[in-house]
């Protein structure tokens, strides 16, 4: 049974977790085992020790590559929904997800600053203009867009179910 790595990333609320969790629907229901890796929950459960620093990011990143190599070594398709601002975490996911024989695909989950701003769930843009939160990526901090993700979905101006099936197909 093979396993691999679908690297979620993107700007927040850009829509990542929502399609992590229509992806796996999909996937379970065609009988492939799949667990979503969200950034915020790892942040709480495994994380909580991590600052928002670039370093803190990476070694966020890192903790989610681990844990998503072990799932994909393990038969099962990690669903990694983590903003991931940086295209070396990505790149070090990615080349050991490589050296153990596992599928990688990177997702650049776009979306218009204005549209996040919009949707906004947690209420970070909010708190940023506030001045209550710094560091903000996408906006006081910086978002490296993947250079040659395997998909681009354009979540301000495409469905959810068409951003699944353009995963799926060419994922």
């Amino acid at each position: 049974m093979t396993g691999g790595i679908v690297w979620l990333t993107g700007i927040p609320a850009a829509g990542k977790s929502t399609i992590a969790k229509a992806l796996q629907k999909n996937l379970l229901a065609r009988g492939t085992r799949a667990e979503i890796l969200d950034g915020d929950e790892i942040r709480k459960h495994l994380s909580p020790d991590l600052d928002f620093t670039r370093e803190g990011r990476e070694r966020q990143a890192a903790r989610v590559a681990h844990v998503a190599l072990m799932l994909a070594r393990n038969g099962v398709w990690a669903l990694v929904a983590l903003v991931s601002p940086y295209a070396s975490s990505r790149a070090r996911a990615r080349e050991d997800a490589a050296a153990q024989g596992s599928p990688f695909v990177e997702v650049h989950v776009k979306c218009s600053l204005e549209s996040a701003r919009r949707r906004d769930p947690k209420g970070l843009y909010k708190k940023a203009a506030a001045g209550d939160l710094a560091d903000l990526t996408g906006t006081s901090a910086p978002y490296e867009e993947p250079a040659f993700p395997e998909v681009v979905v354009e979540t301000d101006t495409t469905p959810l179910a068409a951003c699944v099936d353009l995963i799926m197909t060419k994922g």
